[in-house]
């Protein structure tokens, strides 16, 4: 075979197994997440049944069974949570719980401030987009951001927005950074479109992107 034919179907191939390896390495990081919050429970359960049927405990004392276990018991926990979340009863329990955790110093700040980033994830800080685009890591290059608060800096009063910037294809990983409103190029993008287009490396994206923002005593 010559070559430049070997060459491109090898290029060929690497193209076409890519998006395949880049899902399989996300759902094999959010699925191992998940089992393993469910894993000490099965793990128990296995311990305590050997005691009263070991021959059914050895059966199920399987990794990849008790990862499948695991995984289920942690989605029915979830599901369950869900429920409960939209229900009466479940909202005054979870109340309580916050409430509960509200005295714990160190617990109370993680868990706060991760709740406080899912809820205004959810919504429009003040009328803002929450997808934008920011110059990073120097003017001229993009990156998506999401704007997650804004503030205003005391003695200029410049709007100052705090914008997430997720890494790629992990979006749980990023940088913090606190960039002047007027400096955000702010999109039409849903919080889907965005994520798509940061697991993806930008193969899922718009057709087109907004123009940056015109600063003062730029010409039109």
């Amino acid at each position: 075979m010559p070559p430049l034919r070997l060459k491109r179907y090898l290029l060929t191939g690497l193209l076409t197994f890519l998006p395949l390896w880049v899902t399989v390495l996300v759902f094999k990081f959010v699925l191992g997440l998940l089992a393993g919050i469910g894993a000490p429970v099965i793990a128990a359960f296995v311990s305590a049944l050997a005691l009263v049927a070991p021959g059914v405990a050895d059966a199920l004392n399987q990794r990849w069974l008790i990862f499948i276990l695991a995984l289920l018991l942690t989605l029915g926990a979830l599901y369950l949570l869900g429920w409960l979340a939209n229900r009466v009863i479940g909202q005054r329990l979870l109340e309580a719980f916050d409430a509960l955790l509200q005295r714990i110093p160190l617990v109370q700040t993680i868990y706060g401030g991760t709740k406080k980033l899912m809820a205004v994830l959810q919504n429009k800080p003040g009328g803002m987009q929450r997808v934008v685009l920011v110059d990073f890591p120097r003017p001229g290059m993009k990156v998506v951001g999401f704007v997650t608060r804004t503030l205003v800096e005391e003695g200029s009063g410049r709007e100052m927005a705090a914008v997430y910037i997720p890494t790629t294809p992990n979006p749980t990983g990023g940088y913090l950074e606190l960039v002047p409103v007027d400096e955000l190029t702010p999109t039409d993008w849903t919080m889907d479109q965005a994520m798509a287009f940061i697991i993806s490396g930008g193969a899922v994206s718009p057709d087109t992107l907004p123009s940056p923002p015109r600063l003062p005593g730029q010409p039109p």
